[in-house]
């Protein structure tokens, strides 16, 4: 490497140490809360005992001018080979997810059980179990570890509370877990937890999009 290239490149290797706490202390913190309350961030919903102390912890909300019983539909049909996750498509069947959005209420997915799986892609891509159903009002997902399909420790709850204009608010809250360590924490800090909130933000501004249309 010339001296020229190595310069470059030690100060890129500067720059990018500095971005990272800039990142971790000024910008996580916001897209961890995008559009929450800090009424929503403190108040607890179901799921939150399946992982008690998250390393990842985000608490993500949006209005939606519909009913819960209006948008209900749209959650249960959640999942690859269902209805969708209702984010950024391409960008999930570039790396294999093989996902199609639905852009109406699919009576064959209605019927959600505990227990049942909510995958995000085919076999070996992350997937999550059914642990509860408060029809209308909440739905929490369990992580499972995509090699041994045994639980693990993460959370996905949505939970609707109706508003006394008529609207509902859609709160989506993700917890989870992982073994200490700096390349774990790299891993899902500052990897992981972007690309979660991109895709959460689409979903949850996708699914306001559909419910709203179709009432």
């Amino acid at each position: 490497m010339s001296k020229k290239s190595n310069s470059l490149f030690m100060a890129g290797a500067l720059v990018g140490a500095a971005l990272v706490p800039a990142y971790v202390w000024a910008i996580l913190p916001w897209h961890r809360r995008w559009g929450a309350s800090d009424e929503e961030i403190r108040q607890p919903l179901p799921g939150d005992d399946i992982v008690t102390q998250p390393k990842l912890d985000s608490t993500r909300a949006i209005t939606i001018q519909a009913t819960p019983d209006q948008i209900w539909p749209w959650l249960v049909q959640l999942g690859q080979g269902r209805g969708g996750m209702y984010s950024y498509e391409a960008l999930e069947n570039l790396v294999g997810c093989d996902i199609h959005n639905a852009d109406r209420i699919l009576p064959e997915y209605q019927n959600l059980q505990e227990g049942d799986e909510i995958r995000m892609g085919p076999e070996g891509f992350p997937s999550y179990t059914v642990a509860e159903i408060q029809s209308e009002r909440a739905l929490v997902l369990r992580g499972r570890d995509p090699q041994t399909q045994e639980p693990g420790p993460a959370s996905w709850t949505f939970a609707l509370e109706r508003q006394p204009d008529g609207s509902t608010r859609l709160i989506s809250r993700q917890r989870g877990d992982y073994e200490p360590g700096l390349a774990n924490f790299v891993i899902w800090q500052v990897f992981t937890e972007p690309l979660s909130f991109i895709m959460e933000q689409k979903m949850l501004r996708t699914l306001k999009q559909r419910v709203e249309s179709a009432v």
